[in-house]
């Protein structure tokens, strides 16, 4: 890639080798300029350094399980979210718009609320510029752009460019996390910690003694900053993604109709219980993710010392590719690899039918630490919406296109309309 070597692994089995087998083996993240100028390793998403990897995952994971919503259970907050969001669909009055705005904005808040412990109205200033700076940052990082700046990062610095815009936009949007996390420690009380910043301004109190320890505040402000990068555009993009595809296949839609009305009814408010019940609605939330394909590449891993790969030699710390669309399109592992099709993941009776291929996040101890949030959040935002509301789009459902729009480090689809038309 450019003028480093990188090994690109494809296929179920190899980069289930890498994830899972030998994950071990690469723990360490690969390269990738774009981000690491800015993050200087800091953080638990980027870090090259196993040690602060470890640490801050094994911090961080309990904390947003736990205690992301204070008191209250995660459901109650999201179902509260979603109710927020179908009022605000109903004010649309059934006209079309393009509903990433909506939609980014609910689950933002959820976010909000694990980092910081509240939420904000949709008009809000910060949540514009948060959404801005999120949604900005990642369309040019998977861009041509973006993906040359991967390749020739020392040339690339010094080129004027759209990527140039990357730092900018994460310095204002670090400037924007900071201001929010003196706040926290201007009304922190240790005894009630409210939200994930409390609990690692506590931490960070409790080991300031260690001058060689990972809770300070450039690691504070790097998770805050990733943790909101990884919550909030990965539902967000897959949600939008998923009601331009049910514009396509009306079927499926009708079908999912079907079993929302039969389980839940028009008046119940889904439960993530009734995904135990629903077959036909989890096979078609898997299969939008898998056809969706969010992070293509996959995130670059590093090996931590000199490994055997299908009997090639690999040195220490070069960089290993794996892809995941090539997971997710396995014809080895789905029927349907490269078309959509709930079948992927039903069998003969109409069972919901697991599959080992199923990585959409990545898989192993690297894997996304809000997979979990990111499942509860998919199935309540979509059956909730689906529940009240139809899709209708404004051009004929053949002119209507499912292929990405951009398609890098992410995917995300083509913009579009659509109408929201109460049940």
């Amino acid at each position: 890639m450019g003028s480093r070597p990188i090994v690109v692994v494809n296929g179920y089995k190899l980069v289930k080798q890498i994830y899972l087998d030998d994950g071990d083996d690469y723990l360490n993240r690969g390269d990738m300029p774009p981000w690491e100028s800015f993050y200087k390793g800091h953080g638990l998403i980027f870090t090259k350094n196993i040690k602060r990897w470890r640490t801050l995952r094994r911090f961080s994971m309990p904390v947003l399980r736990d205690l992301g919503f204070g008191k209250r259970s995660t459901e109650d907050h999201i179902q509260e979210e979603i109710s927020r969001l179908v009022a605000e669909l109903k004010e649309t009055k059934e006209s079309v718009f393009d509903p990433r705005h909506c939609f980014s904005r609910a689950v933002c808040n959820i976010i909000f609320s694990i980092m910081f412990g509240n939420h904000h109205k949709y008009e809000d200033d910060d949540i514009d510029t948060v959404l801005s700076c999120i949604h900005d940052t990642l369309v040019i990082t998977s861009s041509a752009w973006g993906q040359m700046y991967d390749m020739f990062p020392g040339l690339m610095r010094i080129i004027p460019g759209r990527h140039q815009q990357i730092n900018n936009l994460l310095k204002r949007f670090s400037q924007f996390v900071e201001t929010r996390v003196q706040i926290n420690q201007r009304t922190l009380d240790p005894d009630n910690p409210r939200d994930y910043v409390d609990v690692f301004l506590i931490q960070v109190e409790k080991e300031k003694v260690n001058q060689d320890g990972e809770f300070n505040m450039k690691n504070l402000l790097a998770c805050t900053l990733q943790i909101f990068f990884a919550g909030v555009d990965t539902v967000n993009t897959t949600l939008i993604y998923s009601f331009l595809i049910l514009l396509k296949y009306p079927d499926v839609l009708a079908k999912l109709h079907n079993e929302i009305d039969h389980i839940i009814g028009r008046h119940r408010s889904p439960t993530i219980q009734d995904r135990n019940n629903m077959p036909y609605t989890e096979a078609v939330i898997n299969e939008m993710q898998r056809f969706t394909d969010l992070a293509p590449l996959g995130f670059p891993r590093k090996t931590i010392k000199e490994v055997k790969l299908k009997g090639y030699t690999l040195p220490k710390d070069i960089d290993v590719y794996p892809i995941l669309t090539s997971v997710l399109k396995d014809p080895s592992c789905f029927k349907y690899p490269t078309d959509f099709n709930p079948e992927n993941f039903l069998n003969e009776k109409g069972e919901l039918q697991k599959n080992k291929a199923f990585m959409p996040l990545g898989a192993g101890k690297r894997s996304c630490l809000g997979e979990p949030l990111v499942r509860m959040e998919l199935f309540l935002f979509f059956v909730t919406t689906l529940q009240n509301f139809n899709l209708k789009s404004p051009v004929p459902r053949e002119e209507l296109d499912i292929t990405p729009n951009i398609s890098g480090l992410l995917n995300f689809p083509k913009p579009y309309k659509v109408a929201f038309i109460s049940r």
